[in-house]
This record gives structure tokens, C-alpha cells and sequence, in this order.
């Protein structure tokens, strides 16, 4: 029979689960713990949780919660990050530390949206830009339309009046 603070982790590791939309695996066998706490907190500000968990106790809450397998990648000390609304910004952060870390954060991919990830997957997702900063070029693109549209609309409107004045001028002469 399980101990019952093993019980209570695998609870806790699914409760984790369902409250967030995915998680990155990262191995952090590097960081001092200077690094370990900027990373923590950079991981606050983007929305996300870093955890450290043992490996077989995870594995036990993925798969309780239906979780596509990891298995792979659970491997040696990894800590867990959460993320709670969208992956890009805990993505970016992560990204981020591990090229100033120079290697001491090694991302080894994770479940986003309910499927694996590789971690060059997890890199591609760094890449792309954030919700808000989509809905901002959206915005931008819409604005510039209804500009043209309105300078379309103001030159056809000039350009008949300008013929008007033009034939009125002829028939005047």
C-alpha cells in the first residue's frame, strides 16, 4: 500500500493538471539557486508555476488524468512548469533563461493542449507571437483597411467633383 504523502503528491500533481492548460518538462540540474528563483519568478509574471515533483509520481497523475505518455522525457531531475492560460509566454521564458543560462536549463518538451510536445516544439512555440500581440496586428490591419477604404471613398468623391468643376469651366469658355 502507498504511503500517504505519496497519495496526497499524485492528488496534488492532478489538481495541477486539471487547473492548468498544458506543462513543460525541464531539466534544471545546472541552475544555481539564485537562477532557479529568477526563473521561478520570470515564470510568475508569464502566468506559469515551476515544480519539482519525483518522476514516477508524475507519471502516475498524467496518467490518472488521461494525459498523452512522457515517459521518455521524465527522466533524472526535471521540474514540472505550468502554465495556465497559453503556452507561448512560459515558452518565451524558458527559452530565454536557458540561452542566458548557456545551457544550465535544458527544455525536454512537455503536453500542450492535451498532446505531447518535443522540445523543439516547446522552441517553435517561443517563437510565436503572444495573444495580445496578435489581437494588436489584427487591430492594426483592420484600422488600415478602414483608412483605405475612407481615402478610397474621399477620392472618388474629389475626383467627380473636380470633373464637375472642369466641364462647367469648358462650357463656361
Amino acid at each position: 500500500m502507498p504511503a500517504q504523502y505519496k497519495i496526497e503528491k499524485v492528488a496534488e500533481i492532478e489538481k495541477r493538471i486539471e487547473d492548468n492548460n498544458g506543462v513543460f518538462v525541464v531539466n534544471y540540474r545546472g541552475l544555481t539557486v539564485k537562477q532557479s528563483e529568477d526563473l521561478r519568478h520570470q515564470l510568475r509574471e508569464a502566468g506559469a508555476e515551476m515544480k519539482v515533483y519525483k518522476n514516477n509520481l508524475a507519471r502516475l497523475a498524467l496518467k490518472n488524468q488521461n494525459q498523452p505518455e512522457i515517459d521518455e522525457i521524465l527522466v533524472g531531475p526535471v521540474a514540472y512548469v505550468f502554465y495556465e492560460n497559453e503556452p507561448v509566454e512560459a515558452a518565451k521564458c524558458l527559452k530565454e533563461f536557458a540561452q542566458k543560462s548557456k545551457g544550465a536549463l535544458e527544455i525536454k518538451g512537455g503536453i500542450s493542449e492535451g498532446k505531447a510536445v518535443t522540445a523543439e516544439e516547446v522552441n517553435a512555440i517561443a517563437d510565436l507571437p503572444t495573444k495580445d500581440q496578435l489581437l494588436g496586428q489584427i487591430a492594426g490591419l483592420i484600422n488600415g483597411f478602414a483608412r483605405d477604404i475612407a481615402v478610397c471613398v474621399n477620392g472618388v468623391s474629389s475626383g467627380l467633383a473636380r470633373s464637375i468643376q472642369q466641364v462647367s469651366e469648358q462650357k463656361a469658355a
